[in-house]
């Protein structure tokens, strides 16, 4: 079943935060939309109420307890023993996260990844059901006893994993769609870099960031309809954009009108 999820196309809320921890929390308790620093509550028409910080934190807590509950399965897919299943979730929760921050970008080219994740749970889903049968005890499928099926050794499945994954990232790689996707996650990259720069930073620093803004800008567009027809919240994309050259049409006025003094900007 999740296999088959994986094939579908994504929605517009496919990337939405609000999780089932999320509406947990907004039912049980009062919740603002408003950050307050680094406060997780705050105090808002006399009231005291949760801010989005302490939502975020139920977020990702929710997050890993889904992870961890979704990925016995497939560890099963692959070893029976309680030791190693239980070592092997632990260790994921404690450093999944922080890969997932290593390979964001890698992840923008692989777009055939659900393809392949598909395909490796569907794999496993089957070699699960082999193996139960084979150890079957359940007295309406053959009367308890275990069923004559084929299983599937652990070598077989790692080989079919890695050779899954490798096709995949292989795919993606050489694919001019995913150096496509790649470009406009780049371009949405250094919009916000430029808009998260300094006032006081160094002028040569933002005029180099800019020049590499404009620089991918001019490519994204250069892309074929066909490829820009898939990217993802064009308008945030496009309204992010506008920001970055107001901030920087606003810089140069500054430096413009002010000749002599310090650069604002």
């Amino acid at each position: 079943m999740t296999a088959g999820h994986m094939l579908k196309p994504e929605g517009e809320d496919s990337h939405s935060a609000d999780n089932i921890m999320i509406r947990l929390a907004r039912a049980l308790f009062h919740t603002t939309d408003r950050y307050d620093g680094d406060k997780l509550f705050t105090v808002e028409n006399g009231k005291r109420v949760m801010t989005p910080m302490l939502l975020v934190m139920a977020a990702i807590g929710g997050t890993d307890i889904l992870f961890a509950l979704d990925s016995i399965p497939a560890i099963f897919g692959l070893t029976t023993s309680v030791y190693i299943v239980f070592t092997a979730t632990v260790f994921s929760l404690l450093g999944l996260r922080q890969l997932y921050f290593l390979i964001d970008g890698l992840l923008d080219r692989l777009i055939y990844l659900s393809y392949g994740l598909a395909a490796i749970l569907g794999f496993i889903g089957v070699k699960l059901i082999l193996h139960a049968l084979h150890e079957n005890n359940v007295p309406f499928i053959n009367n308890g006893d275990p069923v004559g099926v084929v299983e599937i050794s652990t070598t077989v499945s790692l080989s079919v994993i890695v050779g899954v994954l490798l096709v995949t990232v292989v795919a993606s790689l050489l694919s001019p769609r995913g150096r496509a996707q790649q470009a406009v996650s780049s371009l949405r990259h250094l919009a916000d870099h430029y808009l998260d720069i300094d006032y006081e930073a160094d002028e040569g620093v933002r005029a180099a960031s800019y020049q590499r803004l404009v620089e991918e800008e001019r490519r994204v567009k250069a892309l074929p309809e066909k490829y820009r027809r898939h990217i993802r919240e064009e308008q945030k994309l496009l309204d992010l954009i506008a920001r970055a050259h107001a901030v920087h049409d606003e810089r140069v006025r500054a430096r413009a009108e002010n000749p002599a003094e310090p650069d604002p900007a």
